[in-house]
Parts: structure tokens; C-alpha cells; sequence
């Protein structure tokens, strides 16, 4: 077989995403399977023996990143094409969210392996600890970019506030190593990952891949509307100081807000708290936690100076106070520019059509792209649903982006 003639096995991958889905899997048809819980250390013995059986050698690093590797005889000590994803999930999740471009970078290391292309240095897939932040957001990534202190690993939780140290503990891993698990310069000689959009702009579009330019860099915030807690009913409209009119008013401008910023920014309001919280009382505080985003750092803080001065206006109409705290800000991650151009060559190649877009969620690329070039390939998304039970993508969607994978990878690893 040539090089050219080389595809995925439809059927395997297929099944395989099948499969893992059972690992986790809710009555609603959606999957919980959160990091270091039974079930993602089932799904993770399950992978182990898929290897296994495919005479493919595999490690799991001290904070659980499982890597497979498919050797190259002759060209062994350079350095190495990484693809892969996670196979965590979040609580009643999607199918298809990591496990797609993980169980694809299975697909791509077993055809390797079968078909033995001549590669000019190794492919290794990757399945990323805990991408979902569980404990952390993207953790097993951050650990390969930078060490974990042995303090700050005692300090992370869990969502039920159990400790990372002891679940690894409990698994049998040496809590130790998970500070030893960074890579070393020149280890990587590029990343790819196969991953669903989780929005709508392909089908929308009627597109068949999306080639990552970036990923948006992410910040967020408390914001406090505060007034004076009164009595409903005797209170006169005219006469309130109620932080939850200053917060609507400044929640229905958003869209005003982020379009003078740029076609991209978005912002979100996904918690609201309300205090004193009595039904017969009026508010004396409303607290909003932002989330807000964009493809440029410039943007990023331009959006935030933006929602602030939103919400003095909103609290100024209704003779209120505010308060804004920063929680933190995350640079974009912009992704290599030569492996978008292989990616839509290799689709080309195949009759796909693609489209050049940003991706608005965070992903392990991002860490990935600070010590290798790294590429991302998007398939659409039905409806723009995920993290949720109707997160779905079509099997023919699934198929031609694990076979554009396969060829990008082979591409890079005979380079």
C-alpha cells in the first residue's frame, strides 16, 4: 500500500468511540466520566489493553497522561510527531468531546503500526490527564509545559473537594513523579489535534473541516452590583436602589458591548448570586461571574475595560455602587501557520472543503503550541451542541477528519 492509498478503518474507529462511551455512560445518553473516577480509570484500562492487543508500547506519566508510541528504527532519536486529545469528560457530557480526537490518534498509531510507513521519526499519540479541569484545567498539558510544585498539587481539589494527591494515590501512581513530567526542549516535533467544533459555524456553513488559526485567549471576573435590601412591598418602584435592574440592564447591553470590540470577542454570564435572597425582599447585591474572550491579548483587555465601564453606566441609572475583580487573563494561543496550509493540502487532496477560524474554547493545543508547532482540525458539530447528551457529530464528518489526520501526521513524519 502506498502512502497515498493509506486510510483509517472506518469501522474500528467507530467502534471504538462506541465503546468508550460506555465508560460513564448516563441514562440521558450522555457520558460522565471525570477525571480519576472509576470510570476514566476503566476507560483507561480498556485503552491500555487496545494497545496491548495492538502491539503498541505505551507509558502513563506521573499525572496520568498515557502516551503510545509507533517507533521509527532507523531515526529513533528524533524527535517525535505527537497527536491525540483527552478521554476525560465533564459531569453528563458529550460522546464525542476528546474522545474523538483521541480514539482517532488510536485509529492513526495502529494503521502506522499495521502498514509499517516508512517513517522518518516517531509518531507517538497522546491522551492528555484531566483536560476537562476536574482538578485542573488542562492538566495533564500543563505539566508536559511547565512542573507542578509538590505544594501546589497538594493544593487542588476536586468539585467534591477531594485532593488530586489522593486520587492518584488511590490509582497507585507515585504522587512524586507527577512533578517530574515536563518535556524536554526539542522532544516534540509537532502536535496535531482532531477535535468538534462545540459551535455551529461549519454546518452553518456548510464547510467540511475547520483549520485552527488559534485559540482565544480566555479572562474573567466578579462583577458586584450593590444597593439597599428593602422591603417588597412596601418599597415604592421609584424610590429602590435594586442591583439586579442595574444587572439586567447591564447583562441586555453585552451584545452592544463585545461588537464594539471586535467580530470575535464574546462575553458570558453563566452565575448570578443575589443577596439576601428572600422573594418578599429587595436586593442588596447582585454578583455576576464574567467570562470573556477573544483572539488577541489587546482584545482581551479591551473587552474587560469595556464590560467595567458597561457597568458603571447600568449602576449610575439606578444609583448603585459597583465592584470588579479580576480573576485572571490567558494569553491566545496562536497555532502554527504551516501546519494549517499541510492541513488544508491533505483536505484538499481528499475533495474536503475548509474554513480558517479561531477556536472559541480552550484546548490542550494550546499548551501543546508552547513547546511544538501544533495544528488543530475541527469537524462540525451537529446543531453547535456540546458538553451536553445531544452533543453528536456524523460518522461521515468523524471518518474524513480522522483520515485527513491520518495523512497530516504521515506528512510530518516523513518530512
Amino acid at each position: 500500500m502506498s502512502d497515498d492509498d493509506l486510510t483509517i478503518d472506518g469501522a474500528r474507529l467507530r467502534a471504538t468511540l462506541e465503546t468508550l462511551a460506555t465508560f460513564g455512560a448516563e441514562p440521558s445518553g450522555g457520558v460522565s466520566r471525570t477525571s480519576f473516577s472509576p470510570a476514566d480509570a476503566a476507560a483507561r484500562a480498556w485503552l491500555r489493553d487496545q494497545c496491548e492487543a495492538s502491539g503498541l508500547s505505551q507509558r502513563t506519566d506521573g499525572i496520568g497522561n498515557i502516551v503510545v508510541t509507533v517507533p521509527a528504527p532507523d531515526a529513533s532519536e528524533q524527535a517525535a510527531v505527537w497527536t491525540g486529545s483527552h478521554i476525560d469528560s465533564v459531569p453528563d457530557g458529550g460522546r464525542f468531546d476528546g474522545a474523538l480526537g483521541s480514539m482517532a490518534a488510536l485509529e492513526v498509531v495502529r494503521r502506522l503500526a499495521e502498514t509499517r510507513v516508512p517513517l522518518r521519526r516517531p509518531v507517538e499519540m497522546v491522551v492528555f490527564a484531566d483536560e476537562e479541569g476536574c482538578y485542573h484545567h488542562l492538566l495533564g498539558s500543563t505539566a508536559l509545559v511547565r512542573p507542578y510544585a509538590a505544594d501546589e498539587l497538594e493544593r487542588l481539589r476536586g468539585r467534591d473537594g477531594d485532593r488530586l494527591v489522593d486520587a492518584l494515590d488511590a490509582l497507585g501512581w507515585d504522587v512524586a513523579a507527577a512533578t517530574r513530567t515536563t518535556v524536554p526542549p526539542g522532544t516534540v516535533h509537532a502536535f496535531v489535534e482532531l477535535h468538534i467544533e462545540q459551535g455551529a459555524v461549519l454546518e452553518s456553513a456548510g464547510t467540511d473541516l475547520g483549520v485552527v488559526t488559534s485559540i482565544v485567549g480566555m479572562g474573567g471576573g466578579a462583577l458586584e452590583f450593590i444597593g439597599r435590601a428593602d422591603h417588597a412591598g412596601t418599597t415604592p418602584m421609584r424610590l429602590r436602589r435594586d442591583p439586579l435592574r442595574g444587572a439586567g440592564e447591564f447583562l441586555a447591553g453585552l451584545p452592544a458591548v463585545t461588537a464594539s470590540i471586535s467580530e470575535t470577542a464574546v462575553a458570558t454570564c453563566g452565575i448570578i448570586a443575589v443577596e439576601p435572597g428572600g422573594a418578599n425582599v429587595v436586593p442588596s447585591l447582585a454578583r455576576l461571574q464574567l467570562d470573556f474572550r477573544d483572539v488577541r491579548r489587546s482584545s482581551i483587555e479591551a473587552l474587560e475595560s469595556a464590560l467595567v465601564d458597561a457597568a458603571r453606566r447600568a449602576a449610575a441609572a439606578h444609583d448603585l455602587e459597583v465592584r470588579y475583580t479580576r480573576d485572571s487573563i490567558t494569553d491566545p494561543a496562536p497555532l502554527d501557520p504551516r501546519i494549517q496550509d499541510l492541513i488544508e493540502s491533505v483536505a484538499s487532496a481528499q475533495g474536503h472543503s475548509t474554513r480558517r477560524m479561531p477556536s472559541g474554547a480552550g484546548h490542550d493545543s494550546q499548551n501543546m503550541s508552547r513547546i511544538a508547532p501544533t495544528g488543530m482540525i475541527f469537524i462540525p458539530s451537529t446543531g453547535g451542541r456540546s458538553h451536553s447528551p445531544a452533543e453528536h457529530s456524523s460518522w461521515e464528518d468523524i471518518e474524513r477528519g480522522a483520515n485527513v489526520l491520518l495523512r497530516t501526521i504521515v506528512a510530518l513524519a516523513t518530512e
